[in-house]
């Protein structure tokens, strides 16, 4: 059941959600919904209940202090926040959840039925990896698409995988089958520093997002915060030969991979970027 706080009319609604857990590698996808929820100020639209999807004893609630030692509980669940990003003639739902422990087939159900009361017909769902890639180039995004015209349209780079998978992909499926177009963004996290946060790849993310939905993402730190994790990363390397030598030789796959219009590429991206925040007032700081 959805516990709805109001289900306010929307205009041209675009949804852009996330998971922790399995299909969040380093948190860079959720971190990421959390980044926007907090810099847009987004305001509580809707929740699921949790006793239909986990499993408590896998997903354990959270006790917290609160004044006066008062405790409170908080449930894991997902739940939905809507906002108007500065700028921008159109609102933005925002999904953020815990991949649940079961029935995943009526948990997309919901979800897609809130959707088409809310009149959202795109959907961008955020993911994060762990791959072979080097921390000092920049972080890979893949992903699919319901709509193969959309995906050529952002060269968006389709993933070939093939195995088990996660309710992002579960969703993402349902969506398209109720006509709504998906598109999921895949960040992938260097499998030697997998722990959180992950800053660089949750950019990385938020960047593409922004490239796909022409709306400008408020980056606030997270590029300070990206060159700082990566310069942090770089000195543990250094600390041991062999890892250092890994690193040094997931770097020269990587060049020898890339294409050197791949470069051309981000820049002009880079560009477009810079004149789509710009027409919208500086919305997208970094």
């Amino acid at each position: 059941m959805i516990e709805l706080e109001g289900l306010p009319e929307l205009v041209d609604p675009v949804l852009i959600a996330a998971f922790e857990g399995w299909n969040d590698a380093g948190e860079a996808s959720s971190g990421a919904l959390s980044h926007l929820e907090q810099a847009w100020q987004a305001t509580p639209l809707a929740a699921l209940d949790p006793e239909d999807y986990y499993d408590f004893q896998v997903t354990r609630p959270i006790v917290e202090l609160g004044e006066g030692h008062t405790r409170s509980i908080t449930w894991p669940t997902t739940r939905l926040f809507v906002a108007r990003p500065p700028g921008v003639e159109r609102d933005v739902v925002l999904l953020r959840g815990i991949e649940p422990n079961m029935r995943w087939r009526s948990f997309c159900e919901e979800i897609v039925l809130l959707c088409r009361e809310l009149g959202v017909e795109l959907a961008v769902l955020l993911g994060a990896l762990l791959n072979d890639s080097p921390h000092t180039r920049p972080v890979p995004i893949v992903g699919a698409a319901t709509d193969p015209g959309l995906a050529r349209q952002i060269h968006l780079e389709l993933t070939r995988y093939e195995g088990p998978t996660g309710i992002v992909g579960v969703l993402q499926q349902a969506l398209g089958t109720a006509g709504m177009q998906a598109v999921s963004l895949w960040a992938s996290v260097p499998h030697y520093v997998a722990q959180p946060p992950n800053p660089k790849a949750t950019l990385a993310l938020l960047r593409r997002a922004e490239d796909l939905l022409d709306i400008p993402m408020p980056l606030g730190d997270l590029p300070e915060e990206a060159r700082a994790w990566e310069h942090g990363v770089d000195e543990l390397a250094a600390q041991d030969s062999e890892v250092a030598e890994y690193v040094r030789e997931l770097e020269e796959r990587k060049d020898a991979a890339d294409l050197p219009e791949a470069s051309g590429d981000a820049i002009a991206a880079e560009f477009e970027r810079y004149l789509r925040r710009r027409d919208h007032g500086g919305g997208g700081e970094g």
